[in-house]
């Protein structure tokens, strides 16, 4: 059985960071800004094989620069390439990618996805690789080895005059395949990662004297989004419909619950569900839980206060499309706690904003705001067909 750390352990683990001097610049400490605000980049599925297309890493780097986050967060899969890949082009498809942000001087974690380890290296490895290249840049850590999967871990957000937690930042490890009768399914978090979770946000609430807000990121969505998003179907309708948690559902989405976004493909959480979405309601820390690994979609959806998120996939070379390629903001305010903004940046409308970005990969204005006028019509005619939802 996994070993799951001591409330004192954890304790010790994760607020030891606080005895250091948060005003130093170059600490790795995270904090508020000095307008309370908090932004973090949400970068999903890369995996732009290697080298990646040059226009991928264009556009990270121009969108770094223009809305410079205090952390960029990789959503997993985030390097790719062809099986068996020797180790020394497997480490340089990590540095072109996080030397964007070492460059740019900016921190960043990650998170690990289904695709990551595919070509000869565990995610162990590949762990190794990320901190060797991120540098001081890399915040990632193993908060404890003996949990399922690589990398797990809690970051806290200093207040911007304080020492206290104004947030907290989750990282899961979703993990990658479960086999289920002989049949490859998708994986998910685990119940020892999930105890850790439990020990972390309590030992947070100790030290702070209150529950600190939070935000949870994984590579692969939680399976309570077809609660939110789907009506249930009370049979089998083949590709029309998709079972999870002992329940049908049919592809007829809610889209009155939809808040923003596209819904472009049936979201694929893990075969089994060992509670995680339940716990973070039980706690009632987490203000929104994201994750990637669908390329297409990039909703923002509610279920028991929680918001669920899907950030669409930023690469240049797996399936994706021009209306939401992109990254992900976050905004959060320490004077508005439990709530938190949210936005996709596109490359359509970086080109839009950034003249340079625009000539250097040539997408001209005339053509992104063709397809962002057509993406806007998608939504809107996606918000009308939530009224005949409602009949259902």
């Amino acid at each position: 059985m996994k070993r799951i750390l001591s409330l004192a352990l954890v304790l010790v683990m994760v607020f030891s960071a606080f005895a250091v001097n948060a005003s130093a610049a170059d600490d790795g400490v995270l904090r508020f800004d000095e307008n309370g605000e908090f932004k973090i980049m949400h970068i999903c599925d890369c995996q732009d094989d290697y080298p990646a297309n040059p226009e991928m890493l264009i556009f990270l780097d121009a969108v770094v620069k223009e809305y410079k986050p205090d952390l960029v967060v990789l959503g997993g899969d985030n390097t790719v390439g062809p099986e068996n890949m020797t180790k020394e082009d497997k480490e340089a498809a990590i540095n072109e990618l996080v030397s964007v942000f070492v460059k740019n001087e900016t921190y960043f974690t990650l998170v690990f996805g289904n695709h990551d380890h595919q070509q000869g290296f565990n995610d162990d490895e590949l762990f190794v690789m990320y901190k060797f290249f991120g540098g001081k840049y890399c915040l990632a850590y193993d908060a404890d080895p003996s949990l399922t999967g690589t990398a797990t871990h809690a970051l806290p957000v200093l207040g911007s005059d304080s020492i206290k937690t104004g947030l907290m930042l989750y990282m899961f490890d979703s993990n990658e395949y479960v086999s289920v009768n002989g049949t490859s399914e998708y994986d998910c978090v685990h119940p020892d990662q999930i105890e850790w979770y439990k020990s972390v946000s309590k030992a947070a609430e100790i030290a702070n004297g209150k529950k600190v807000p939070a935000l949870a990121f994984q590579h692969i969505i939680v399976g309570e989004v077809y609660d939110a998003l789907f009506h249930e179907s009370p049979f089998d309708m083949g590709e029309l419909s998709r079972s999870f948690n002992g329940k049908i559902y049919s592809f007829l989405p809610r889209t009155e619950n939809i808040e923003s976004g596209f819904l472009f493909e049936f979201p694929c959480p893990g075969y089994y569900n060992h509670g995680q979405f339940d716990a973070m309601v039980e706690r009632g820390d987490v203000m929104g839980v994201f994750s990637g690994h669908d390329h297409t979609n990039d909703f923002v959806t509610e279920l028991d206060g929680i918001k669920i998120v899907n950030t669409p996939g930023a690469t240049h070379g797996g399936y994706s499309t021009d209306f939401n390629r992109g990254v992900r903001m976050i905004t959060v305010n320490e004077n508005n706690p439990g709530t938190f903004e949210t936005e996709v940046v596109t490359t359509r409308q970086l080109a839009l904003d950034n003249s340079d970005y625009a000539e250097e990969v040539g997408i001209s204005k005339f053509g992104a705001m063709i397809v962002i006028a057509f993406g806007e019509f998608l939504m809107a005619m996606g918000k009308f067909t939530g009224i005949f939802s409602r009949l259902f």
